[in-house]
């Protein structure tokens, strides 16, 4: 896919802001070369790859595991991945959480000066890792208005900084309108899910950041 102006992205951006989600996955599917969900299988993360998977069967959808998921994270995970018969791919850190914890001594602390290296470990060298091996031109996410400082300041459509269009179809979606679309597609939610690198949910881990 071509880039898009910057006039160009606001227009759409209004365009798409009362559509479907779906609207704007087929929209951004027809110029896609190479697209790609990312999911770490949070809270609601079953409508953005039931609604990508739904337009696309089979889409590539990445799954960077940190390795510290909760057991109700993995089963709901292994739930969506055989329901709806996802292309899954998964990407875990080089080393295991059970390593980690024994030489650096468990999770480090936000306040600690290995926390951006942890983070580095868990959570973005294995992202950067399925990015390089997928090469990516569109990449769908489940990120929302409202959940920090710096998606407050993006839109349904947006560029990574790597270049890459970065599809938020559901970004105006409160979470009353995303349990309405889990039950209208009878599909689960868990909200059993802890991220080691973040600990507040205000907080950005640097993957899209």
């Amino acid at each position: 896919m071509e880039r898009i102006n910057d006039k160009e992205l606001h227009e759409l951006n209004n365009r798409f802001k009362h559509a479907k989600p779906e609207e704007i996955i087929s929209w951004a599917i027809r110029a896609a070369k190479s697209p790609v969900v990312t999911t770490n299988f949070r809270p609601y993360e079953a409508a953005i790859i039931y609604a990508c998977n739904s337009v696309k069967a089979g889409i590539s959808v990445i799954w960077c595991d940190t390795g510290y998921n909760t057991p109700q994270t993995y089963k709901h995970a292994r739930t969506l991945i055989d329901a709806l018969k996802l292309n899954i791919s998964l990407y875990t850190p080089v080393e295991t959480a059970a390593y980690r914890d024994a030489i650096n001594g468990g999770i480090p602390s936000v306040d600690s000066s290995f926390h951006a290296e942890f983070t580095r470990q868990v959570k973005l060298e294995p992202f950067q890792r399925a990015m390089r091996e997928h090469l990516p031109d569109v990449w769908f996410t489940n990120l929302r208005k409202g959940q920090t400082a710096f998606r407050d300041s993006i839109d349904i459509l947006s560029y990574s900084k790597d270049g890459i269009l970065k599809v938020s179809p559901f970004y105006h979606y409160s979470d009353k309108e995303l349990d309405v679309y889990l039950k209208d597609n009878d599909l689960p939610n868990e909200f059993k899910y802890f991220d080691p690198t973040k600990v507040l949910d205000n907080r950005e881990c640097g993957l899209h950041a």
